[in-house]
């Protein structure tokens, strides 16, 4: 284990030092910008050795692994991430541990979520999903609403019990205009980001970037950034 938590702050610390190196090179603060580790894949007895090191926000992807590492590590002070496509059926589990849901895509979403947030008596972030490949009132192929859909959206949550609007996220897409273009894709996202700031200036969250493209995303004037395998190492196929 004490192999493991030194790979893990070596990791961290190579992660913290591009995280401000891009900070410094866009002119803001490290302060800024929030690491979210999405630690998807890897056991609860990472996200101790992650919370033992400073990390408070973690992000997974799929229910039926973060509930029980949830459950594992609710005595730790942690902020919880769910940032997966996400089924209604999965809501009342994923209501009881995430604190943000940062996928929210459709209308059917947001009622679902506002049902399990009040029967359980929680209040949950959500983050608007933006899909930048997607056609006019379509989805993206990675989950997202169309840029013409976030208002919608946004006016849903913004008016349902147990749910609080804290802003936009996006992937950078694989496919359309914006594809290997992910600065480009981000600066989309903030200026979407600063219009629904007009009519609704709580929702100040921009969710965007990954390992190999975060300083893209601070640059772009992304608030949180969320880094997976430049913190916890190559993950192993699934299935």
């Amino acid at each position: 284990m004490t192999d493991r938590r030194n790979e893990l702050a070596g990791n961290l610390a190579r992660v913290e030092e591009r995280i401000a190196s891009a900070c410094a090179a866009a002119g803001r603060t490290r302060e800024e910008v929030t690491l979210i580790v999405v630690t998807k894949t890897y056991p609860a007895s990472d996200v101790r050795l992650l919370h033992e090191l400073g990390v408070r926000h973690v992000a997974e992807n799929r229910d039926q692994d973060a509930a029980p590492k949830a459950m594992a590590c609710a005595d730790l002070n942690l902020t919880w991430h769910f940032v997966g496509q996400l089924q209604t059926n999965k809501v009342r589990s994923v209501v009881r541990y995430a604190d943000v849901v940062q996928s929210v895509d459709r209308v059917k979403l947001v009622t679902a979520l506002s049902s399990a947030a009040v029967r359980d008596g929680r209040e949950i972030g959500c983050l608007v999903q933006v899909a930048l490949d997607a056609q006019e009132g379509g989805r993206g192929d990675r989950g997202g609403v169309a840029p013409d859909g976030i208002e919608e959206l946004a006016v849903a949550v913004d008016g349902a019990p147990g749910l609080r609007l804290d802003g936009l996220m996006t992937v950078a897409p694989l496919t359309g205009p914006y594809a290997e273009r992910q600065r480009l894709a981000f600066e989309r996202l903030v200026e979407f980001s600063s219009s629904l700031r007009v009519a609704h200036p709580a929702a100040n969250m921009v969710s965007a970037g990954m390992s190999s493209d975060l300083e893209e995303a601070v640059a772009a004037g992304a608030t949180h950034v969320r880094v997976g395998t430049a913190v916890l190492g190559v993950r192993p196929r699934l299935g």
